[in-house]
């Protein structure tokens, strides 16, 4: 019972984070019915970014300010990335054959890849623990159910990053423009929307999701690399598909299930197998429901 309640914080924290980096995939597929497989990179660059801010700040400041900056800079940077990637690899593209854009994305994958490992080194960089220390759930048979201050703190700023994009696409103009948009691009343009400044927004705002989602990411392993953007933007590509692509609910749920399956693979089975457990349950389900879990099925417009 402990070890699996201890299992269950650590699952629900990796899927906290997945969650957010498949809100990206979705928001743009939504939206132009493209996959930005570059968006694991812009991930990457993120976490970069976080550990960068956090280095030059050390002694400076004291750490929640200087994680306030990280966050803040992170967000305003990877945004500048999201911009540029749809200006460069998808809006010259978009009328073409569907692809063009993909292959587009895969190479500007490539680039941002190099980018970073040219820049900052192909060694692994790591920072000290920011947020020391936890409460103690349980103790079972001398087995510690741990709850540290880091993983509430990424489940904090998770749900409330989360709240303020929902009220976002719900509750304003911008995101009326956002449904909109995803429901008949062409008709949106006539009723007075600007198409193209919507599309370049979505892109902003899922980059600045997945800076916070890069920040956490060093924050709670410690420990990055220029290649940590492929690993997590397959399996935020995963979880995305299997909640629904273009469900915004159904990427948080997809990115809780990846974690889950994650970590209590890796506690009772092997670790070295845990992606493959992963794969094959997205494949079960996606046998049973091919639109995902809270997908919609597609509507043919005539």
């Amino acid at each position: 019972m402990a070890y699996a309640l201890q299992q269950l914080i650590n699952g629900l924290t990796l899927g906290m984070i997945y969650g957010l980096i498949a809100i990206g995939y979705t928001m743009v597929y939504g939206i132009i019915g493209m996959i930005n497989f570059a968006h694991g990179d812009v991930f990457m660059i993120g976490a970069f970014v976080g550990i960068i801010v956090l280095t030059a700040l050390t002694g400076l400041t004291s750490v929640p300010l200087g994680l306030l900056v990280a966050f803040i800079a992170s967000a305003i940077i990877c945004g500048v990335y999201g911009f540029s990637i749809e200006r460069v690899a998808y809006r010259p593209l978009r009328g073409s054959f569907r692809l063009a854009p993909l292959i587009s994305a895969i190479g500007m994958s490539i680039v941002l890849e190099n980018y970073v490992q040219v820049s900052q080194g192909a060694l692994e960089r790591a920072i000290p623990s920011l947020i020391p220390g936890g409460v103690t759930l349980m103790n079972q048979g001398g087995f510690v159910v741990q709850l540290s201050w880091m993983q509430l703190a990424i489940v904090i700023v998770t749900i409330a990053v989360l709240a303020g994009f929902t009220y976002l696409v719900t509750k304003t103009p911008l995101g009326r423009a956002m449904r909109a948009v995803e429901q008949d691009a062409k008709m949106a343009a006539l009723l007075g929307i600007d198409t193209d400044r919507t599309i370049s927004l979505t892109f902003i705002i899922g980059s600045a999701l997945a800076a916070f989602a890069g920040v956490m990411f060093l924050l709670y392993y410690g420990v990055i690399d220029f290649y940590i953007g492929f690993n997590a933007g397959i399996k935020a590509f995963t979880a995305a598909v299997l909640g629904g692509i273009g469900s915004l609910p159904g990427a948080v749920l997809g990115g809780l299930l990846i974690g889950l399956i994650e970590a209590f693979w890796s506690g009772y089975a092997t670790v070295a197998y845990k992606d493959a457990a992963v794969y094959s349950i997205l494949a079960i389900v996606l046998m049973f429901m091919p639109s995902g879990l809270l997908g919609r099925h597609e509507v043919e417009k005539v």
